[in-house]
């Protein structure tokens, strides 16, 4: 008699998020599935079988008008300016205190 067990093979299981993602990766991301799979160390078969429930819809009416698109355009500049005002001024101030004080120095 053979008391020898046969291992069971084991299946991975990963959550619903990390499924998600890697289908978002790969029909984003341009490259095939054989090598987004390799990359994620799954295997092609069942990572084709993840992309029909979870394969995300494009948006029914996602396209914005190129009026919406000036508009939220010159709000990000707005934005970008006021970023690079507070850079300088935060730099100016660190160059302020950086500096010794005449009199430390002569302490």
């Amino acid at each position: 008699m053979n008391t020898e067990a046969k291992p069971t093979r084991k299946y991975k299981r990963y959550d619903p998020a990390f499924k998600r993602s890697a289908v978002e990766l790969w029909l984003a991301g341009g490259k095939s599935a054989q090598a987004v799979a390799a990359e994620l160390g799954i295997s092609v078969q069942a990572f084709k079988t993840w992309k029909q429930p979870l394969a995300v819809a494009p948006p029914a009416s996602g396209a914005q008008s190129v009026e919406e698109l000036q508009a939220e355009n010159r709000r990000l500049r707005r934005e970008l300016q006021y970023a690079l005002r507070q850079r300088e001024i935060l730099k100016k101030t660190l160059g302020i205190f950086a500096t010794p004080a005449e009199n430390a120095l002569n302490g």
